[in-house]
């Protein structure tokens, strides 16, 4: 498989503070991949790195063999869209309007949107289930339409990468489901690469075609769900003791909380 994105031996954080360590891994082209880990191990550290929000201390992250930092910012966000967990909006836009920002990377300046921006509009409008709500205000939808509707966005760019950060983090469990399928179909049928951040380990696990495990900064481990998610994983980096069974549904690893061992 091709390599879209190489990050190289990176470091990060936030003024003296070393956040992320050392980290280095690939995502190839058709990838699901999950980052997983305790709160505080760099997630979503990660991805602002990735997305060019934070450049790292020392390494470098490729783009299609060259240096994301190197590259221009609209050809950037050409190829890579962020999802995160809220995204505030402080103006009464429609959907529609949202929805039609996406395509901002694709306009010269002061080039107006046309009829193929608006075609594209309308098609992932269509594709997340959003179409009917084209008119509306974004501040008036509930938690799982809003999101819908973010991702549309994210998908009129056009993007071959799509960084999702806790995506279904605020959400009930009826719209988490909702949001994590249409992400999986997503990357099926268009051919789109995810990158996905996530508490949640069973979600990952039947979601995710590959993981990658943080702790303190570090890949603690990386693979197939079912050789990253063990219970001696988890005790490791969560320092929970857990049992991990096989989803009888779908075959994934599934983490089962030990909530009461008994004793004094």
């Amino acid at each position: 498989m091709d390599d879209l994105i190489q990050v190289k031996n990176i470091s990060a954080g936030y003024g003296p503070r070393t956040v992320l360590k050392d980290v280095s891994f690939n995502i190839n082209k058709g990838d699901f991949i999950g980052i997983i880990g305790p709160n505080g191990s760099g997630k979503s550290t990660l991805i602002r790195a990735i997305s060019r929000v934070l450049k790292p201390f020392n390494g470098e992250i490729l783009l299609n063999n060259r240096d994301i930092y190197c590259l221009d910012s609209r050809m950037v966000a050409k190829n890579i869209a962020v999802v995160l967990q809220e995204t505030p909006v402080n103006f009464a836009f429609s959907v529609f309007e949202m929805v039609l920002m996406g395509r901002a990377p694709h306009l010269g300046r002061l080039e107006l949107e046309g009829k193929k921006d608006f075609e594209i509009v309308r098609s992932c409008l269509s594709l997340t289930d959003t179409f009917h709500l084209a008119e509306r205000d974004i501040n008036e939808l509930s938690g799982g339409e809003r999101q819908r509707v973010i991702i549309a966005k994210a998908l009129a760019q056009r993007p071959q990468i799509l960084l999702l950060d806790e995506p279904v983090a605020h959400l009930d469990i009826n719209h988490q489901i909702e949001i994590s399928n249409l992400i999986k179909r997503l990357s099926i049928e268009n051919d789109l690469t995810v990158m996905m951040v996530t508490h949640d380990l069973n979600l990952a696990a039947d979601y995710c075609q590959r993981l990658i495990l943080l702790k303190e900064g570090r890949i603690y481990a990386g693979g197939l769900p079912k050789e990253v998610i063990t219970a001696q994983t988890i005790k490791d980096v969560y320092g929970a003791k857990c049992m991990v069974k096989t989803n009888p549904v779908t075959g994934a690893p599934l983490v089962i909380r030990n909530i009461y061992e008994g004793g004094n």
